[in-house]
């Protein structure tokens, strides 16, 4: 591995800095993705289109993602962390322009397309950057601030984009990237270090193909999937086509001496619990930005831009978990943190089927509060112990797998709150608001039951799995991590 030859003092600034314009550009991405969402009835109207059709807008982005996430870290590899930032982050700007410039569906989708190829490397290789940069024992307190902007994004998008079409043109919503794209790009020039692999061997164009294919094709599965749009047959053929992409890599994956994705990372039991338990843990996580501000605008009759108002607790709360999570971490360790908060989440997801219409607001921002605290130590946990027993020279492949698995984890969150809504709801029509709000509750309480089964995951963990991330001294009981 290739490092930029710096001085202590120099080192000191990168690592005062780094983790701020990280979080500057994954803000932005977080926060542009819900944005979106609010905004597509006024969209519509303005662009003279139904609101389904502009699903593309948003499938176009999602599939981008997935599709160019796995050959992120290839793509840092060979041409740095900081050449493939700083082309990230402006083509997720120069896509916002386009964006807001957008006068019909076919240029809003090509927009979204060159936004989405942006925002494939630009939290990976973030993230990866982070990895290089500060040792083991320092990741707990910089993985922080990349949990922040996860969790500020998804929370404040609701309310910002309400406001935005409300009082403005719904162009703002991605004219508001420009500024920020703008401060990312000049802390990169100051801040942002340059580290390449020492050999990079050719992309494996093949498992590109193979990997790419199958998670882009589930990946719009699940976002066509929540709104019964295709008939079983088709999506039976697809998830048939996609598993069979899937197999096909994991064949070809066996040959390739340098694979696209490194599916024998999963030996490693860390960061096998890590990314296949966290995907579980995830669907709870993924359903309830969809299932909340249904509850609160449909439900209880709250415009979008005041329903967003209810999320601002939880904001609060992943900023202050960001200064209790060390310490817990560090007192507690991942195992014992990790199957608690995990039943803890599950439950406040349960309370949540309280809320109803008449529910006082003094109920409902505490809950809030605390799902806070609870979602953002889950989100810190999980992202650390990744990477605590894997080697330098595969960070970056496994940075990639992770944060494939969780976007599509978000995404079959997303669709399965949608289906148990339906499921729950039945032919009552939506209109209904009493029937509404019951479905909505048996959804709250399903996702948060199957979220608790899913701390049994974390059981397989050991007392001294993550210590070299969280700092916590080894006990005398611990065994090796690397096997799985």
């Amino acid at each position: 591995m290739t490092r930029p030859g710096l001085s202590p003092d120099q080192t000191a600034q990168v690592k005062r800095f780094m983790p701020w314009l990280v979080a500057v550009a994954l803000f932005m991405e977080n926060l542009d993705a819900t944005i979106v969402n609010t905004a597509v009835p006024t969209m519509s109207v303005s662009l003279g289109v139904e609101p389904l059709s502009l699903k593309a807008v948003l499938t176009s982005y999602t599939l981008c993602l997935a599709v160019f996430i796995p050959i992120s870290g290839w793509m840092a590899d060979r041409f740095g962390t900081r050449w493939v930032f700083t082309r990230a982050v402006f083509l997720f700007t120069l896509g916002s322009l386009f964006c807001g410039l957008a006068a019909n569906i076919p240029t809003l989708v090509a927009a979204r397309v060159v936004q989405g190829i942006g925002g494939a490397m630009m939290t990976p290789v973030g993230r990866l950057a982070l990895v290089r940069t500060f040792p083991k024992s320092e990741m707990l307190a910089a993985m922080n601030f990349v949990v922040i902007p996860a969790l500020l994004g998804p929370l404040l998008g609701p309310f910002v984009g309400g406001l935005i079409v409300h009082w403005l043109p719904w162009r703002m919503i991605f004219f508001v990237n420009l500024p920020i794209g703008a401060l990312g790009l000049w802390l990169i020039k100051r801040h942002m270090p340059d580290y390449k692999a020492d050999e990079v061997p050719p992309l494996d164009l093949r498992g590109f193909f193979l990997f790419g294919g199958a998670v882009g094709m589930l990946s719009y599965l699940l976002e066509v999937f929540g709104e019964h749009r295709l008939p079983a047959a088709q999506i039976l053929a697809l998830a048939g086509a996609a598993a069979a992409l899937l197999l096909a890599y994991a064949w070809h994956e066996r040959r390739s001496a340098k694979p696209v994705i490194k599916l024998r990372l999963f030996r490693t039991r860390t960061f096998n619990v890590a990314v296949l338990g966290g995907i579980v843990t995830r669907l709870g996580v993924g359903g309830v930005p969809f299932l909340l501000p249904l509850l609160y605008q449909v439900g209880m009759g709250f415009p979008a831009w005041q329903a967003g108002l209810f999320t601002m607790p939880q904001a609060v709360a992943a900023i202050t978990m960001k200064v209790m999570s060390t310490s817990l971490l560090e007192r507690f360790g991942h195992r014992q943190i990790l199957i608690v908060n995990t039943v803890c989440f599950g439950l406040t997801l349960m309370v949540f089927s309280l809320v109803g219409p008449g529910t006082p607001l003094w109920f409902i921002l505490p809950l809030s509060f605390v799902q806070g605290l609870f979602s953002a130590l889950q989100f810190t946990s999980m992202n650390t112990l990744v990477y605590a027993d894997i080697p330098d020279q595969d960070a970056s492949m496994a940075n990639s797998i992770a944060l494939t698995a969780q976007m599509m984890s978000w995404s079959f969150g997303v669709a399965l709150a949608s289906l148990l809504a339906a499921f729950y709801l039945g032919a009552v029509p939506q209109s209904d608001r009493v029937h509404f709000v019951s479905a909505l509750h048996y959804s709250l309480l399903t996702l948060g039951v199957l979220t608790i089964v899913s701390s049994l995951s974390f059981w397989r963990l050991r007392a001294n799995d993550g210590n070299n991330v969280s700092n916590r001294p080894t006990t005398p009981d611990g065994e090796s991590c690397e096997a799985a």
